[in-house]
C-alpha cells in the first residue's frame, strides 16, 4: 500500500528551501533535508527529485497568493477592490518573504504557468469593473494598469520585505496609487478615499497599522 504523503511535509521542505536561498547557503539534497526529522528521499517523493523541488519551491509564491485573493470580498467600489488586492499582494510578501523573493526568480520553471498568470487576472477583472463603472475612462486597457498597479505593489515591498527599507516605505503606496488611478480618469477625492479603505486591508484590526514616522521588527 503507498504510504500517504503528508502535506506539511512538502511545506516545509519548501520553507527550509526558501530560507536557504535567502541566507545563501548552499542547497543540497542532504543539506535541505538536515535538522528537517525526514530522510532524502522525501524529497523524490513529494517533487520527484531536486528540479522538481525548483519548480515547485517557485510555484508555491503564486499559489498562496491565489490562495488569498480569493479569501477577498469584493464591494460596490471597484477602485477600492483593486487597490484591496494591491494590498493583499503586500501582506502576502510581507507574510512569506523568502517565498516571494523566488517567485519572480525566472532562474526556475514554473509548475504551472497559467495558475500564476491567473493571480494577475484578478487584478485585470477588478480594473475592468472600474472602467465599466466610469471610474476609469473608457480608453484604459485593463491589463496595462492592471499591471502598472502590480509595478507599485512590486517595487515597495521588494524594498521592505527583502530590502533596506523600514515598514512604513509602504505609507507611499496610497498616493502613488492614487496618482496612478487618477491618471487613469478617476476623480481625486473619490479616488483618495476608495484608496484609503482598500490599503487598510494590507494591515488587518489584529495587527498594528503602521503610520508615517513609525516602523516595525519584519516578520
Amino acid at each position: 500500500m503507498a504510504r500517504t504523503k503528508d502535506p506539511a511535509v512538502r511545506t516545509l521542505l519548501l520553507e527550509r528551501a526558501a530560507h536557504m536561498l535567502r541566507t545563501r547557503e548552499p542547497i543540497t539534497l542532504r543539506s535541505l533535508v538536515a535538522g528537517t526529522g525526514v530522510s532524502t528521499m522525501a524529497v523524490y517523493t513529494y517533487f520527484g527529485g531536486m528540479d522538481g523541488m525548483w519548480k515547485a519551491l517557485r510555484q508555491e509564491g503564486f499559489t498562496r497568493l491565489g490562495a488569498r485573493f480569493t479569501t477577498m470580498t469584493m464591494s460596490t467600489d471597484p477602485v477600492r477592490d483593486l487597490t484591496t488586492l494591491v494590498a493583499a499582494y503586500l501582506r502576502n510578501a510581507l507574510d512569506h518573504p523568502d517565498l516571494y523573493r523566488v517567485m519572480f526568480d525566472a532562474s526556475f520553471d514554473l509548475e504551472d504557468l497559467k495558475a500564476a498568470d491567473a493571480t494577475l487576472e484578478y487584478m485585470v477583472q477588478a480594473v475592468q469593473r472600474a472602467r465599466d463603472a466610469g471610474r476609469f475612462g473608457s480608453g484604459t486597457v485593463p491589463l496595462e494598469l492592471a499591471i502598472q498597479s502590480w509595478a507599485i505593489a512590486h517595487g515597495l515591498v521588494s524594498l521592505v520585505a527583502n530590502g533596506p527599507l523600514p515598514r512604513r516605505t509602504l505609507d507611499h503606496g496610497v498616493p502613488m496609487l492614487t496618482a496612478l488611478f487618477v491618471s487613469s480618469g478617476d476623480r481625486p477625492d473619490r479616488c483618495r478615499r476608495s484608496v484609503e479603505l482598500g490599503w487598510q486591508h494590507l494591515f488587518p484590526p489584529e495587527a498594528p497599522s503602521l503610520g508615517v514616522g513609525q516602523d516595525a521588527a519584519m516578520p
